[in-house]
């Protein structure tokens, strides 16, 4: 398939896990992907190599650089957003800092990185943002900042799919439920409480996020905009 061939492709937040996923199956889709990344250096090389990819070394959280990295890749055909951080606990003893840092990686991050990119971005073109399913249920405690931030998406890409409709640019976000990456392992601790959740037992694979993101910015999803693509295996039903 070379569904994104001569198409520029940037991805924020792509050095592993869903991010990763999501710029192998761009590129060997044909795409021209270029992918930033803070502190995962090795990794980068690595899928750069891979892939044939460009790397980018950018802090999502640092408004100006994020901004810069993408006014140095437009115009842009495609856009994805995948950078994100977690920080869960008792919103009593959870340190403040932590929490905006998040906001400023899991809201502000997709919100200018959108707004820089739709200035030059072609018409026709796609904008993916990676929520959660916990932007529609949080079911265990600990979890108000994190589900805070999803949400926030929600709202944002049907506010953005109108503010750039009128140029064909569809905005979209997709909310996975449990996937297995470092930040969560499909062995890991909490492994049989959201199982205990799901229709499906198990954890969700990168690359099956990534054949979501690959058909919502691909000529096929050209109507489906200011949308929730939820790819949970149930965990919110």
């Amino acid at each position: 398939m070379a569904q994104f061939a001569g198409k520029r492709v940037l991805v924020i937040g792509g050095s592993r896990g869903i991010g990763a996923a999501i710029v192998r199956r761009l590129a060997a889709d044909g795409g021209d992907v270029a992918f930033t990344y803070s502190g995962s250096k090795d990794a980068a090389a690595d899928l750069a190599s891979e892939t044939g990819a460009h790397s980018i070394r950018s802090d999502a959280g640092d408004r100006d650089a994020l901004v810069s990295v993408v006014r140095g890749e437009a115009p842009l055909d495609v856009l994805v957003v995948c950078a994100g951080t977690l920080a869960l606990g008792d919103p009593l003893e959870l340190d403040a800092d932590a929490v905006d840092r998040m906001i400023d990686v899991n809201v502000r991050a997709p919100y200018h990185a959108s707004v820089e990119a739709a200035r030059k971005m072609k018409d026709g073109g796609r904008i993916v943002v990676i929520g959660s399913v916990n932007g529609d249920r949080m079911p265990f405690a600990g979890g108000a900042a994190y589900a805070l931030t999803k949400s926030a998406l929600q709202g944002m890409v049907r506010g953005l799919a109108r503010d750039f409709g009128d140029r064909g640019i569809t905005v979209n976000v997709v909310q996975p439920g449990p996937t297995a990456t470092d930040m969560n392992p499909e062995d890991g601790p909490m492994k049989a409480v959201m199982h205990g959740f799901m229709a499906l037992k198990r954890h969700g694979r990168p690359e099956e996020i990534a054949g979501m993101v690959a058909y919502l910015a691909g000529p096929e999803a050209a109507f489906v905009t200011g949308a929730l693509h939820t790819i949970d295996g149930g965990f919110g039903a």
